[in-house]
């Protein structure tokens, strides 16, 4: 606003106060240096104003740029594009990610602030409010990477709310809060989380725990106990949970939301810049949005991954007599029919002979889908059969009791449920 408004003068609080204590000092009553320690200035900054007033009156203790645009103003014409690619393209955005990619892609160099002021005058609102939460403790990070694994799945309407709601699956490392793996699936689901674990260890080694919710893949949560089961006093683990038994990672259950609340957090996060950058390209397929995944997941560990307290990590190497595939995949105890043949609902997978002809009818054997879609038999460790790839499903287990002329994999009720249809991608094995 400038001073000047017609004949009048109008002066800011600070300068009426400087005005003021000039005058005591032109009456006489008080000398300049008092009259710099009262206004919060140098002797030599009222020196000068103390001419000026002499030169101009009240005039003199108006700044000569005062009323006229700044310097450092952001020209109207860069503002005026900041504020059209708001609106075209980056609506979704948040100010700080908006800012983001004003930097990375459209070689715009602004502050955060300064972008969200042009916003705010331009009468664009923040893209959510926040408000108070409950007050929780915190709990410390663990010191190491691989000491503690995050994982969880995110339904939510990725790709638009015009299209149907697909599942994120994400997990992090504790210490570090850096997203280890993610990926797109139809549901959340037992070859979600065989998909992560299998990223994980592959790619960085065998963690020491995993955190988790107590999601139907991951913890036993019916009632339906089999013969061996009763006998042994506890249910077998979930197919995720004899994946990690197998690995001698440790499961910890959470017993709410809040008690996972970094991946909690990290959805919500996603959830607004991932999904505002899937917008953004345009994505309506899980093949599209895992395609953008590896770039966005650099990008944002870059962005808010911190360092471990110990540089020392904590993952485990793959034991040489391990084999990862077999390890973490779907696992069916079955038992061998008279025609040499394990039927597996209306999946039938044919045993040959042993060495020597033998047959391996009544035996029990173990049966792996591994996460390509393709099926391994075997009896004793020993790999005795293969069968090409089918669609991973996993079949719902049955309330169902061990009879003696019941074969084994009959224990489970080969009838899938309706959202598990095969729309996902398959993952490589």
């Amino acid at each position: 606003m400038s001073p000047m408004k017609g004949d009048r003068i109008i002066l800011s609080q600070r300068q009426m106060q400087r005005f003021e204590v000039m005058s005591l000092v032109e009456a006489g009553k008080i000398t300049l240096k008092e009259a710099a320690e009262k206004i919060g200035l140098s002797y030599r900054q009222a020196k000068r104003i103390w001419k000026r007033v002499r030169e101009a009156g009240v005039k003199g203790v108006i700044h000569g740029n005062s009323g006229n645009p700044s310097n450092h103003r952001i020209p109207k014409e860069l503002r005026q594009k900041v504020l059209e690619l708001s609106q075209k393209c980056y609506g979704e955005f948040n100010d700080t990610h908006f800012t983001e990619m004003l930097t990375e892609r459209e070689k715009i160099g602004l502050s955060r602030e300064t972008v969200r002021k042009i916003r705010r005058a331009a009468g664009m609102g923040p893209k959510r409010k926040r408000r108070g939460q409950k007050h929780r403790k915190r709990r410390e990070r663990k010191a190491q990477e691989g000491w503690m694994v995050l994982w969880d799945g995110s339904p939510h309407p990725w790709f638009g709310p015009d299209l149907p709601p697909c599942c994120l699956m994400a997990a992090i490392d504790d210490a570090t809060g850096g997203i280890l793996a993610a990926r797109f699936f139809a549901f959340e689901g037992t070859e979600g989380y065989l998909w992560l674990l299998r990223q994980i260890v592959t790619r960085y080694g065998i963690p020491i725990s995993i955190y988790q919710d107590r999601h139907g893949s991951l913890k036993r949560n019916d009632d339906h106990w089999t013969l061996e089961e009763e006998l042994a006093g506890r249910q077998e683990p979930t197919q995720v949970g004899q994946a990690l038994r197998t690995l001698g990672i440790q499961p910890i259950f959470a017993l709410s939301p809040q008690a996972k609340g970094r991946i909690e957090r990290l959805f919500g996060t996603l959830q607004d810049r991932l999904g505002a950058e899937l917008g953004l390209a345009k994505v309506t397929t899980l093949a599209q949005g895992n395609a953008l995944l590896p770039a966005f997941i650099r990008r944002f560990n870059h962005r808010f991954a911190v360092a471990p307290c110990q540089a020392e990590k904590a993952w485990r190497p793959i034991p040489k007599t391990l084999d990862v595939d077999r390890a973490i995949s779907f696992h069916y105890p079955a038992k061998v029919g008279l025609d040499n043949t394990v039927r597996l609902g209306e999946l039938l997978l044919d045993i040959p002979p042993r060495p020597l002809g033998r047959s391996y009818a009544k035996a029990r054997v173990e049966v792996r889908q591994l996460l390509n879609g393709s099926w391994k038999v075997y009896h004793q460790d020993r790999l005795i059969a293969k069968h090409p790839s089918t669609t991973l499903q996993e079949p719902i287990r049955a309330q169902r009791r061990n009879r003696p002329q019941a074969p084994e994999a009959n224990s489970y009720n080969w009838v899938y449920q309706a959202s598990a249809q095969p729309i996902h991608d398959k993952p490589s094995g």
